[in-house]
């Protein structure tokens, strides 16, 4: 009997340990916008690295204190890189959240977000690139003609990709 408990008490250690280290790698930064607001960009809790959802939180300040604006998106791989970047060339800054997919070809995706007013807006993306693409430069092409998500005309998935 004492033999048994032992067993389940290390296997629930094991379990506990699996669940703190896979929590350990899910992507979660706080990221300094250049106006003084800060953004948080983290996979969510509790799900595969390989496919599940991100959020993108917008605060007043850098303590964390002062919630403004938030957004959940789907994401299909790992979140890679965050970048705050100007891609429509007139000094408006934006983030850009990278994702590389888990499979065999390691594809890449990005989504802008730009923030106006104290909220999120959902800006352009590109998927599919190839792994060794430039995310930021085939953003900065499409960022140029399209619009607010859902309103606008998007380009194909390649179209910018510096060979």
């Amino acid at each position: 009997m004492r033999t048994m408990y032992r067993s389940i008490l290390g296997a629930c250690l094991c379990l506990v340990t699996a669940a703190a280290s896979a929590d350990a790698e899910r992507y979660a930064r706080k990221i300094a916008l250049p106006d003084g607001q800060t953004a948080v960009v983290a996979e969510g809790d509790l799900e595969a690295r390989s496919i599940g959802t991100y959020s993108v939180r917008l605060y007043r300040d850098d303590d964390l204190a002062n919630y403004e604006s938030g957004m959940i998106r789907a994401r299909d791989g790992a979140i890679e890189d965050v970048r705050v970047a100007d891609l429509d060339g007139k000094g408006n800054d934006q983030l850009v959240v990278i994702v590389r997919s888990v499979g065999t070809g390691g594809y890449l995706s990005a989504q802008a977000f730009a923030f106006d007013d104290g909220r999120i807006e959902a800006r352009s993306k590109v998927t599919d690139l190839p792994k060794d693409a430039d995310p930021i430069a085939a953003m900065t092409k499409t960022t140029k003609s399209d619009k607010t998500l859902g309103k606008g005309q998007y380009h194909g998935p390649t179209e910018g990709v510096r060979h």
